[in-house]
């Protein structure tokens, strides 16, 4: 654990951008502001682009590595299943399943064309549906299918293709034996803001969709469930045009909400909410709300599921200001506790391609809780929290041994 806690620096030199304007406009109007890092890395055109999303001959190959390659993570390679195609489980996170010890990883599948619905819109692909892989080790993941599919004739059904899924996540229910998927519905606009509930006997589905809502009648765009220890279970989601979150618990079937519901971080305009646990204290990751572009995330915690909920700062470690500044060009999704190493998680994020979502790359790197750090505000007498660190490395994996857990 020490060397996944070392500090990686990361230098990188960038050739100056050419302006793209006629010179005649540059000498009427003069030089606009020189594009930003982000701006050239969200330019498909640009080196940095290309920088950030190495060519499909640098993918990690769980099958065909060798002994030096195995086990290792490379953040924004893409990365192969075991029939040598690229994973599609975008926006997800990971079931660990009891009954068959195999950890499950459900995702956004977005093999499909990049288009706007119209020309301000979002860049977007139709919906395919929920991808579910499965693996033992957290590296080699078989892909399971489609689980959840989108609805291609029914233009009145929620998963219609023309639609929005996303952020899918998966909790099991120990009282009635199901799997309860929860997922962000919307529109092509998004403007219906809902979340959609579906069902099934099997880690595997197929799931059956159940309904669409929105949770106390609020909006409800990025989302995310947790299960806590006692088999309680609650919904997370961005509210109020994205300018806050809610937290609510769910009903003991885990299919709905109950009316029991809490509004934090209000004026703070974050998503891609991401909780776990660690001691007894509760911890979160979100991202600003800058669409596909990359921000700067932020650790917050809390002693209490339901809040009050302080903000820590940015977790992120190594890399550069850059790197620090952009979640390492990235937006959180999901943190995977580590079996057998306690205090030690995986931080899952997703490095969108907004010119060819399909293309997106995952970004997984170890996540720690050190010890007490310093108290972010004593006004308020809360305890000295333990510090969240997210550490950058190029490539990197998990102890030996972690799996005899």
């Amino acid at each position: 654990m020490r060397e996944l806690e070392a500090v990686e620096e990361e230098k990188f030199k960038l050739s100056p951008p050419r302006s793209r304007r006629n010179p005649r406009a540059v000498r009427r109007k003069g030089e606009r502001k020189p594009p930003t890092i982000v701006d050239e890395f969200l330019d498909e055109s640009s080196a940095v682009h290309d920088m950030f999303f190495p060519e499909l001959n640098m993918a990690v190959d769980p099958i065909n590595s060798g002994n030096d390659s195995m086990y290792l993570y490379y953040p924004g390679r893409v990365w192969l299943d075991t029939d040598g195609k690229p994973t599609q489980a975008h926006g997800g996170g990971v079931l660990y399943d009891k009954k068959t010890k195999t950890y499950f990883w459900y995702g956004e599948n977005k093999d499909g064309k990049t288009y706007k619905a119209h020309s301000k819109g979002a860049d977007r692909v139709d919906i395919v549906g929920v991808s579910c892989y499965s693996s033992k080790d957290l590296w080699t993941w078989k892909n399971e299918g489609v689980v959840l599919r989108g609805e291609e004739k029914n233009v009145t059904h929620d998963l219609h293709k023309s639609n929005v899924l996303e952020r899918p996540k998966v909790i099991y229910n120990d009282r009635t034996g199901k799997y309860v998927m929860w997922m962000h519905i919307d529109d092509a606009n998004y403007t219906k803001a809902s979340v959609g509930v579906a069902v099934s006997d099997s880690p595997t589905g197929p799931f059956t969709y159940l309904y669409s809502k929105r949770p106390h009648d609020c909006e409800s765009r990025d989302m995310a469930i947790f299960k806590d220890d006692d088999g309680k279970a609650y919904l997370i989601y961005s509210s109020e045009d994205n300018s806050e979150l809610h937290i609510g618990s769910l009903t003991d079937d885990y299919l709905d909400v109950t009316d029991d519901m809490r509004r934090f971080l209000i004026a703070q305009h974050r998503e891609a909410p991401a909780l776990f646990k660690h001691e007894g204290t509760y911890y979160m990751v979100t991202s600003g709300c800058t669409g596909w572009a990359p921000n700067t995330a932020l650790a917050h915690a809390a002693t209490s599921v339901m809040g009050p909920w302080e903000t820590l700062g940015n977790p992120c470690v190594g890399g550069n200001e850059v790197f620090r500044s952009t979640t390492f060009f990235s937006q959180s999704t999901f943190v995977l506790p580590v079996p057998g190493l306690p205090g030690s998680f995986i931080f899952m994020a997703d490095r969108w391609n907004p010119s060819d979502l399909r293309d997106s790359r995952y970004v997984w790197l170890p996540l720690t809780i050190g010890v007490p750090d310093e108290a972010a505000d004593y006004s308020f007498m809360f305890p000295l929290w333990s510090r969240v660190s997210i550490y950058w490395h190029k490539r990197w994996r998990l102890p030996d041994g972690w799996r005899d857990s």
